[in-house]
């Protein structure tokens, strides 16, 4: 018996609704490798990644600066190159201070509205910037909200990048209450070390939008986890998983 012309399409639409979700996967998950290697964390569940999206950002970066400098941690700061440029002296403070130094883009587009070589051209722009503002060349990339098809990590890849991801969040950017941040934080790292995986925590001190944003609720839940994890963890930045 033949499917006939309803069940062709049915069939057809169901092939291509599962191609668009493996594609969405491969463009959007923090752990996927399909389009291309990236590293998302080391293999010492004990060992912690603070990393911080989208800054520099006046005060917030400089009351993170003083928290971090309590707790002695050093951590990722992926910054943006317009942000940097703009913060100078604040960017190079970050790097002064012994944090690892990423590129987050220029402008902080979404990648994937963006062909190859304008893509090649954001990350280029954004590590001139960077390096222009801190000092410090950055060895590492990491592509806004995420999103990268092939031809993103090939040329972060042929840049001498090494593109990041991350395995927890706490969804910082659009939750105001510090406790509910931490714990979702703390519920990822739980769960990576049940997996045998060190954490690396997605964070933001900035926003893409403009300078000034209100990252207090960001500030509170890192200096939980500080105080959660002290004596039981090892903070560490990016770039100590890289080979």
């Amino acid at each position: 018996m033949g499917l006939g012309d309803a069940g062709w399409w049915a069939a057809g639409a169901s092939v291509s609704a599962a191609a668009i979700g493996v594609g969405v996967y491969a463009a959007m998950a923090p752990g996927s490798q399909i389009f291309g290697r990236t590293l998302v964390a080391g293999r010492n569940p004990r060992e912690l990644a603070l990393t911080f999206d989208d800054g520099p950002n006046g005060d917030t970066t400089e009351q993170l600066l003083e928290l971090l400098a309590r707790h002695n941690v050093r951590a990722t700061f992926f910054l943006v190159g317009r942000c940097a440029a703009a913060q100078p002296a604040l960017a190079r403070r970050i790097a002064e201070q012994g944090h690892a130094i990423g590129n987050h883009t220029m402008t902080h587009p979404h990648l994937l509205a963006l062909g190859p070589a304008a893509t090649r051209q954001e990350i280029v722009d954004g590590g001139k910037a960077i390096a222009d503002a801190t000092g410090v060349e950055p060895k590492i990339f990491r592509p806004p909200f995420g999103g990268r098809w092939p031809h993103t990590l090939r040329a972060a890849q042929e840049l001498g990048l090494t593109s990041v991801m991350w395995n927890a969040l706490g969804f910082d950017w659009r939750e105001a209450d510090a406790s509910v941040i931490a714990s979702r934080l703390l519920h990822g790292m739980r769960s990576n070390r049940t997996a045998g995986r060190a954490t690396n925590f997605l964070l933001h001190d900035g926003s893409h939008r403009s300078l000034g944003a209100n990252r207090e609720a960001t500030l509170a839940a890192v200096a939980q986890v500080l105080q959660a994890e002290a004596r039981h963890s090892r903070f560490v930045t990016v770039n100590e998983w890289i080979d």
